[in-house]
């Protein structure tokens, strides 16, 4: 997992992030694309995949929670790591960043609303 100036590069299948641990780091993906799993007791549920451009692990940052899921990388990937300073460093020099964090975080909160609806729907 080497390191450059513009970010951390993982190979496909390395995991960035792992569910249950402590996180104090969010991450803003450069390039490439990730898959977002959750452990559902001996099984592994795809989330999402995500890519360049999107973040990862603000919840982190925010609730002091463990990792809700676990991040691995699908085929070669660069990511930023944001630690909280930093993060609130840039909300204070861009308040227009908080906003589009802010709708970054409403948009995942509808999808996961129209798929628990669609499931319910589904088990009626």
């Amino acid at each position: 997992m080497p390191s450059s100036i513009l970010g951390r590069r993982y190979r496909d299948g390395d995991t960035i992030v792992r569910q249950g641990e402590k996180g104090e780091h969010m991450y803003v993906i450069q390039m490439g694309q990730v898959e977002v799993v959750e452990e559902v007791g001996d099984k592994e549920v795809r989330l999402s995949v995500l890519g360049d451009g999107d973040i990862f692990g603000e919840m982190a940052l925010f609730d002091h929670q463990a990792r809700s899921a676990t991040v691995r990388a699908l085929g070669e990937v660069r990511v930023l790591t944001v630690d909280k300073r930093t993060l609130m460093r840039r909300l204070q020099e861009d308040p227009s960043f908080a906003l589009r964090l802010i709708q970054r975080m409403a948009s995942r909160i509808r999808e996961l609303n129209t798929e628990v609806a669609r499931l319910k729907a589904a088990s009626m």
